[in-house]
């Protein structure tokens, strides 16, 4: 169980980072460029792995059965829109904001989950209203100023929240179809395609942006989207509900600490007051009745 928890910490740290890679990544390329290359190199990276877990004769060794190919190209398709529509929110967001904020703002799809969750007919518990009320008002001291306005960045990152907790809903309907690679393979796979596309008709790509940004797409693509994701999936085979929960909410703690420390971006005691507060709700809405691993999964 300490390597399962060393593995999900190692992913929080990752993912965290990860926001401040997304934010330099901006200086050189468009969001939809960004996207379309990381999420291409993500899916890359997946794929030794989904060869390598067949045997010779081509039978998946994992418990699940096999997806036809229209189950395949359909739940792909759909997984991805949600991931590419919370991916290009929160990356249009980030130019924005900071990597701390948009940390924590894109967090709160923990908290979102189980409520949206309600309208399929899914139970919750009292911590997820007690974590949603502690969430909402660290939002509040985090993102709104004293004119009651919250910022453009916050507002694209939190409209992008909601896309997440989608994804995580609808990884949780189709992960029976599938191998959870295949299925992270093929979402990645139409992320990349549909921001390639996007980008193609809403911004500049040239290949000086591209190397010049080279070094923020490789740690976004190879090790947040493609390494920490098998990390993650490695880990809660093994690690305990209420460990996974704690150790992967870190994510947003990191997102700050790397923000402070590589971008010089300061919070306000006012701000940090607000992190400590959506922090407190995204671990109490997890941790109440010890949730699923399952319910933890997004394609970062």
């Amino acid at each position: 169980m300490l390597r399962s928890d060393g593995l999900l910490l190692l992913t929080a740290v990752i993912w965290g980072t990860a926001f401040v890679a997304q934010r330099v990544g901006m200086d050189f390329v468009g969001p939809f460029t960004f996207n379309g290359i990381r999420f291409a190199l993500g899916a890359l990276v997946l794929l030794p792995l989904i060869v390598s877990r067949k045997t010779g004769n081509g039978i998946d060794r994992s418990n699940v059965k096999p997806a036809g190919v229209k189950t395949i190209f359909w739940g792909g398709i759909l997984v991805g829109s949600f991931l590419f529509a919370g991916a290009s929110l929160q990356q249009v967001g980030i130019v924005y904001t900071t990597a701390g904020n948009a940390g924590f703002i894109t967090g709160l799809y923990v908290v979102i989950v189980p409520i949206i969750g309600l309208l399929f007919g899914q139970r919750t518990t009292a911590g997820t209203w007690i974590g949603a009320f502690l969430a909402a008002f660290g939002l509040y001291f985090l993102s709104v100023n004293v004119r009651f306005t919250m910022g453009y960045g916050n507002f694209l990152v939190l409209l992008g929240a909601f896309f997440w907790a989608g994804h995580v809903l609808i990884i949780g309907w189709l992960s029976p179809k599938f191998n959870s690679f295949k299925l992270a393979f093929f979402q990645y796979l139409a992320c990349s395609l549909l921001s390639l596309l996007t980008a193609a008709f809403c911004e500049p790509v040239t290949t000086e942006g591209i190397f010049k940004a080279a070094i923020p797409i490789l740690y976004g693509g190879i090790l947040s989207v493609g390494i920490a994701y098998t990390l993650q999936v490695m880990a809660q085979r093994k690690a305990h509900p209420a460990h996974a929960a704690i150790l992967l909410s870190m994510e947003s703690v990191f997102a700050a600490i790397s923000g402070w420390l590589l971008l010089n971006e300061i919070m306000s005691m006012r701000q940090l007051a607000g992190c400590a507060l959506m922090l407190s709700g995204m671990l109490l809405s997890q941790l109440w009745g010890l949730v699923s691993p399952a319910k933890l999964t997004r394609g970062q």
